[in-house]
């Protein structure tokens, strides 16, 4: 039976991890850093439990999660689509591609599809100007993509077993 959000509890790993920096310096952005690679996301109960744990409110968890575009408080897709809108992708067409991508999957940026196989978001840049405009899907680089590729690169990435 799959763990639904209200029934994760922090990992043995997680623990570990906050275990080590609790009395660090700086260590929420860690811990939330570490959280988010343990989860794909900040899901509601963890940040409650980090809260408690760490002895702060759960406003200034929320209010580092709000601030740092990094953070996700909903699950991501199985697949994430990232579309590069640092300067030379986006004169090279990245608002296109952003555009195509939404209506090829029927979601908005920052949003999962219904079926929770693709999440789209626009990024700054990937470092890869030379081959803009630049979309990744789980940091699989497609260079000098056109709005006609992207039925592909959806199609290439539907259903694929996790590596």
């Amino acid at each position: 039976m799959a763990a639904t959000a209200e029934t994760l509890e922090i990992t043995p790993a997680l623990q570990e991890f906050v275990d080590e920096w609790k009395e660090k310096p700086g260590n929420l952005i860690m811990i939330l850093h570490k959280t988010q690679q343990e989860f794909g996301y900040i899901p509601r109960k963890i940040a409650k439990d980090l809260a408690k744990e760490l002895e702060v409110p759960l406003a200034k968890i929320y209010g580092v999660i709000t601030f740092y575009h990094y953070f996700k408080l909903e699950k991501p897709g199985r697949n994430i689509i990232s579309v590069c809108m640092g300067t030379a992708c986006y004169l090279k067409g990245g608002k296109d591609i952003i555009q195509e991508f939404e209506n090829l999957l029927g979601v908005g940026i920052n949003t999962t599809t219904d079926d929770g196989e693709f999440s789209l978001e626009a990024v700054r840049c990937v470092g890869c100007c030379g081959l803009a405009p630049v979309v990744t899907v789980n940091n699989e680089v497609y260079g000098k993509v056109g709005t006609e590729d992207l039925a592909d690169i959806i199609a290439k990435h539907r259903g694929e077993a996790d590596s």
